[in-house]
């Protein structure tokens, strides 16, 4: 029906991961973006409620740049109260305060829950609004909990795709072994500390043939600020053998010199 060759294969698709649904979506595009949004963060159930322009929409996929799986198993509901039927947990996204009392929650400490449910076995959903209002109140009624994404309060503007890659990425983290912080060093390493007390032996060494630490009571300071300087981040062993060329050439000139 659409001529599609199938898209990328973008991994498993988990019996309790949290299933993304659209409530009353207006544009296929929009559809197409948000299954991307989704495949980027490692969910992949999406269920459309009551989509304006009716569904299968072509340009849906053509926007989806590859997500085609999440699309082709997309289910198709008339009601949120069809749509949540079989899920144990519900959570609403929610940009603008309510009137509605409701537990509320940031993106992450929903993620963090909704890891924990699926972990105990229960199937859970996400909801997303229209793109022109959001959620109304019979809409959040359905829900347990709310989410709400902590942003710049005087622009908190967000397309569908982007509300939904938010919820995805802080989903995705949650299982994510990936540090927060890494050194790329390619073939050398970073250096051990008896590698630096190496380096800073010869320049200290030669700083002293240099008379440069010639003030006695200053040289102790003038010395552990070089250390703290060399320690403050992680060098890696080829920097100080480039370190150490460098004081040799020093030295070296200044031999030539005298």
């Amino acid at each position: 029906m659409t001529g599609r060759d199938g898209g990328a294969n973008i991994g498993p698709l988990g019996d309790f991961d949290p299933v993304v649904i659209l409530v009353r979506p207006q544009l296929a595009e929009n559809i197409g973006t948000t299954a991307r949004a989704m495949a980027n963060g490692g969910l992949f159930h999406l269920r459309i409620v009551a989509p304006r322009d009716g569904w299968p929409q072509e340009r849906a996929w053509y926007a989806s740049s590859g997500a085609d799986r999440i699309l082709d198993a997309a289910q198709v509901f008339e009601t949120v109260d069809d749509a949540v039927a079989d899920l144990h947990r519900i959570f609403a996204t929610c940009p603008r305060p309510r009137h509605v009392v409701k537990p509320v929650m940031t993106a992450r400490g929903a993620a963090a829950e909704l890891r924990v449910a699926a972990n105990r076995g229960l199937r859970t959903g996400i909801l997303f609004g229209p793109e022109r209002a959001g959620l109304d109140n019979e809409d959040m009624a359905r829900a347990d909990t709310l989410v709400r994404y902590p942003l710049n309060p005087k622009f908190m503007s967000l397309n569908l795709a982007q509300a939904v890659l938010i919820m995805a990425y802080e989903w995705f983290l949650t299982e994510d072994m990936t540090p927060p912080r890494e050194l790329m060093t390619n073939e050398t390493h970073v250096a051990t500390k008896g590698e630096m007390e190496n380096f800073m032996s010869h320049l200290i060494r030669d700083l002293d043939e240099t008379n440069f630490l010639r003030n006695e009571q200053k040289r102790p300071g003038m010395v552990r600020n070089l250390r703290h300087f060399f320690t403050r981040g992680e060098v890696t062993e080829q920097e100080l053998r480039t370190l150490h060329g460098v004081v040799s050439e020093l030295s070296s000139a200044r031999r030539n010199r005298s």
